[in-house]
């Protein structure tokens, strides 16, 4: 719903992403926000909202594929690690800029996506969770025993710090200003996909498989297509991973990670860019002050097992899992929109 006296006259408009004034000073202001935050941030907090950015983009793709293909994806940290495999390899043996290795380890994981998502012909739903799950234990085992000698089996490997010009990235800060511009770009691409033919094309696939092949969708085609986009997303959050972290193991992307990824998808609403943001984002604080109160009450109540505060993190989490399942299975999303909503029809709110 548009604000009060704003009408979209033509086509390009109404696909605009940025539509009002106020909108666009609010995007600048935001940006502006954004990318001054190193300035006013100190290092441990620079480094959370890096963290929180590259799980973004793994959470956009598994977006794009899941909440608006409806093709269900347990193996998502299994592509992460695709990606930063490759760029760490593209690096250390091939001697390439760290730059060009971002959309090549995205490529590859895409490509290997693709292999993953060739039975969505014949099976769907469970069938197809049991698929991806399968990536999830296939790759990290390829990694671990197959040429040692060049992934580095159980030892993983380590990259040097990059450098752009004469700038080496090897600081929270220098970090920052290549990961977040990537994240404002897949941003951008990936709302720019889903307001288009293509995510039309995939709101139908998921909404009615049947209708949707019977209007000539090729249904086939756009579920690879789901496939690829969600798993070059999950390869470009791996690159930028390696970048951060400089030193990459298969044990860094367990199911777990997985299973995290669906569950912010859950809770900032399925089937929208602006949730594949908000779950992250709060699922992430979240963990951060459920981590720092557990470490609180084990420094109170000694007598506790160390285990227990720990094992109270992870109940928690699972349990606004299911209350959002519950009671907002929407997503944080869909009670932004009613609030805006409410908001833009006041005092005619009811």
């Amino acid at each position: 719903m548009q604000p009060c006296g704003t009408f979209n006259v033509d086509y390009a408009q109404e696909m605009s992403i940025i539509r009002t004034k106020t909108q666009w000073i609010l995007a600048i202001l935001g940006l502006v926000l954004l990318l001054t935050s190193p300035l006013y941030l100190n290092d441990h907090l620079l480094s959370l909202v890096i963290n929180l950015a590259i799980i973004i983009v793994a959470v956009l793709g598994l977006n794009i594929l899941t909440g608006y293909a409806g093709q269900v994806n347990l193996g998502q940290a299994a592509f992460v690690c695709v990606g930063a495999y490759s760029s760490a390899l593209m690096i250390t043996k091939l001697d390439m800029p760290f730059l060009i290795t971002i959309p090549l380890a995205g490529l590859t994981a895409g490509l290997i996506g693709l292999i993953f998502g060739l039975p969505s012909l014949r099976v769907k739903g469970f069938y197809l969770a049991m698929t991806t799950l399968a990536a999830q234990f296939i790759i990290p085992t390829l990694i671990a025993h197959v040429r040692t000698d060049i992934t580095g089996g159980g030892n993983g490997i380590i990259i040097p710090a990059q450098q752009l010009g004469n700038i080496i990235l090897n600081t929270p800060t220098s970090i920052f200003y290549v990961i977040m511009p990537t994240l404002i770009l897949l941003v951008f691409v990936a709302k720019s996909l889903m307001r288009g033919a293509i995510g039309r094309a995939f709101v139908a696939i998921r909404d009615n498989e049947l209708a949707a092949e019977s209007m000539g969708i090729n249904v086939f085609k756009y579920k690879l297509l789901a496939f690829f986009i969600c798993t070059f997303y999950a390869g470009v959050a791996g690159s930028l991973y390696v970048c951060w972290m400089r030193v990459i193991n298969y044990d860094f992307f367990p199911l777990m990670d997985s299973i995290w990824y669906l569950g912010m998808m859950i809770i900032g609403g399925m089937g929208s860019i602006t949730g594949a943001i908000i779950g992250p984002v709060f699922i992430y604080s979240l963990d951060q002050f459920l981590t720092w109160e557990a470490s609180q009450l084990a420094g109170v109540f000694r007598a506790l097992p160390t285990t227990l505060p720990a094992s109270m993190h992870l109940m928690l989490f699972a349990i606004i899992i299911i209350i959002f399942l519950i009671f907002e299975p929407r997503g944080l999303y869909h009670r932004w929109v009613l609030f805006k909503t409410a908001y833009r029809l006041m005092p005619f709110s009811y």
